[in-house]
């Protein structure tokens, strides 16, 4: 072998060796989402839906977020389902590709829970970035008792990818009612446009964002196998839900089949939905100021 093809053969296996291993190259698949990348892109329009109730179905949610650790165990029973929340982006911002990829997906059915209550003081921050420049000023609130369990579906069948599928159905929120402290903001208006490619043909709807009404906080059920990577993420997934109100209908009715994604509700049958217009608009925030991990 002479010197001048001892190169040309070591920078070919090199080449084929960087795209087996660097992340992003077209073989590999692509990682868990940072935290503070991905809750801060994560905006969630919610529809009510009513008339549905689940057959008998008990779970043991236990919180996730480091600063609601103190609060224990307890066991929900799920009752009739009340919304359907969807992700959406705001005033045309679209998040960034890698980002994307993963908010698209983050379909979550709300069911009324009934459980004990927290009365945890807590202030809370607007992480979105479009929010963030209206200069929505922190809020103290106090977290009451939960309302709702929120939990993955997908939409007439079309599932995410699977690496992406590993990571959205494990998203799991508890809602709590919230006593919004001090003097409540004026209303301020958004444009939302649907990610999700089962409504991504739909046109924009324009809102006005009134007061917080619940704080949605992340929990794990009980035998689900969640791990250590996608709970680095998922565990700082805080959205407050605030009151919106809209013009004439623009959406609808649109009719969807929704699946259980979540291992532990994966028998639980098929529901049929339909959507009309959005009446709450769920924004990330942080608590006590711990802001997310950057990565």
């Amino acid at each position: 072998m002479s010197r001048r093809t001892t190169p040309r053969w070591f920078a070919a296996a090199a080449s084929l060796l960087l795209v087996a291993v660097l992340p992003g190259a077209a073989t590999a698949a692509p990682g868990v989402p940072p935290p503070l990348p991905f809750v801060s892109q994560l905006d969630l329009s919610c529809y009510r839906t009513e008339g549905y109730k689940p057959p008998p179905t008990t779970v043991t949610l236990k919180h996730l977020n480091p600063v609601l650790a103190e609060l224990p165990p307890e066991k929900v029973e799920l009752g009739a389902r009340e919304q359907l929340c969807v992700p959406v982006a705001k005033n045309g911002a679209i998040p960034p590709p890698g980002i994307l990829d993963y908010v698209r997906w983050v379909d979550l059915s709300c069911y009324r829970i009934e459980g004990r209550a927290a009365d945890f003081p807590l202030t809370l921050s607007q992480l979105n970035p479009v929010v963030r420049k209206l200069g929505i000023q922190d809020a103290p609130v106090t977290m009451l008792s939960p309302e709702q369990l929120c939990v993955p579906v997908a939409k007439n069948g079309e599932l995410p990818p699977p690496e992406i599928l590993s990571f959205v159905r494990h998203i799991d929120l508890e809602c709590y009612a919230l006593r919004v402290l001090g003097i409540p903001g004026r209303p301020f208006p958004l444009t939302l446009g649907h990610l999700n490619p089962v409504l991504a043909d739909r046109p924009k709807t324009d809102v006005k964002v009134g007061n917080a009404r619940q704080l949605c906080v992340p929990v794990t059920k009980g035998g689900d196998e969640v791990t250590r990577e996608v709970l680095d993420t998922v565990q700082w997934l805080d959205l407050a839900k605030y009151d919106v109100t809209t013009g004439p209908s623009v959406i609808g009715p649109v009719t969807l089949k929704l699946t259980h994604l979540n291992p532990v509700l994966a028998h639980l049958p098929g529901e049929q939905v339909v959507l009309t217009e959005p009446t709450q608009l769920g924004l990330p925030v942080a608590k006590n100021g711990k802001l997310p991990p950057s990565d």
